[in-house]
């Protein structure tokens, strides 16, 4: 008779399963979970008894989740979050949280929020960790699965069950080398010039390209990257173009030189959105809150260094 039965499963085992689970790798599991690789391999022993089946199994230098995995992935999220509520029942105490928040970004998001959001959780919550994942093109299914507890994103997925909260907006800029070519003097310039752009996976454009093909503006797009980081090394030593937020230029577009769009392009409003079962939780809530804080504080730091200089533009 099997020693081992459900109650045996806590939830360290639960963390461990989706650590590895997200991670593709025991090696990775163990680095974010501050444990050895041989507890780690232990802890998938110890489930592989629990649940009778095989859970991982090799795939090239990494390991790949069975299709049992995958679903009991899935479930070990929702209990991780009523564990987390039943342990905040009498009152949510960040220096007491030991929990992974993973957020879904794109390059313009992640590099302007989430390095200062980090900073401020765990200067309040020490044992909190972070996971970004790419946001890409974001779906509900997303959320709903609890593949991340948040997504900041441009274009919200949309749902009955799925709240959102407008964050702030940005402005389109026409991004170029300077040293390779002047800026784009008018419609006509603008059209005569090859431009580089953004085509997230499967074939999903930037909101400004559909709104120019709309307009019937025809660009000669000669390359199209997976996300914004790319464009800079595409521009830089060229004389393309690229249509992005203006905000870009505090990181991914630095150095760059910029220019207002020849026509009126419309504004670029981004989003934090999140599952109707975290609307109460109050991990969650301070998570929001801290983000409400990092976006006035990101912002304002634009603006300064706009204003002295720090964005080449012209």
């Amino acid at each position: 008779m099997n020693a081992i039965d459900h109650l045996d499963l806590d939830g360290h085992l639960l963390a461990l399963l989706l650590a590895v689970h997200e991670e593709g790798s025991v090696t990775r599991a163990a680095q974010r979970l501050d444990l050895t690789q041989s507890a780690v391999s232990h802890g998938l022993d110890r489930l592989r008894a629990i649940v009778g089946h095989p859970l991982f199994v090799k795939s090239g230098r990494g390991i790949a989740p069975t299709a049992q995995a995958d679903l009991l992935a899935g479930r070990a999220r929702r209990l991780l979050d009523e564990l987390r509520g039943f342990s905040l029942a009498a009152g949510f105490e960040p220096a007491r949280l030991q929990a992974c928040i993973t957020v879904a970004a794109n390059d313009l998001q992640r590099d302007l929020l989430l390095p200062r959001l980090l900073r401020r959780l765990r200067s309040q919550a020490p044992g909190l960790t972070l996971r970004v994942m790419d946001s890409g093109a974001p779906e509900p299914a997303t959320l709903r699965e609890q593949a991340c507890q948040l997504i900041l994103t441009p274009r919200p997925p949309e749902g009955a069950d799925l709240m959102q909260k407008r964050l702030f907006e940005d402005a389109y800029r026409v991004f170029y080398d300077p040293a390779c070519r002047a800026a784009p003097q008018g419609l006509a310039d603008y059209l005569a010039a090859e431009h580089v752009s953004v085509l997230y996976a499967p074939r999903r454009t930037l909101a400004v390209d559909d709104w120019l093909a709309a307009q019937g503006v025809a660009r000669s797009i000669v390359a199209t990257v997976p996300g914004m980081a790319g464009l800079g090394a595409m521009l830089r030593g060229s004389a393309w173009l690229a249509t992005a937020p203006s905000l870009l230029a505090q990181g991914a577009l630095a150095s760059l030189a910029s220019v207002a769009p020849p026509l009126a392009t419309p504004p670029l409003p981004m989003y934090a959105v999140w599952h109707l079962r975290h609307q109460e939780d109050p991990v969650h809530r301070w998570l929001r809150a801290a983000l409400a804080a990092e976006v006035e504080a990101a912002l304002a730091a634009a603006i300064n260094a706009q204003d002295s200089g720090g964005e080449p533009r012209s």
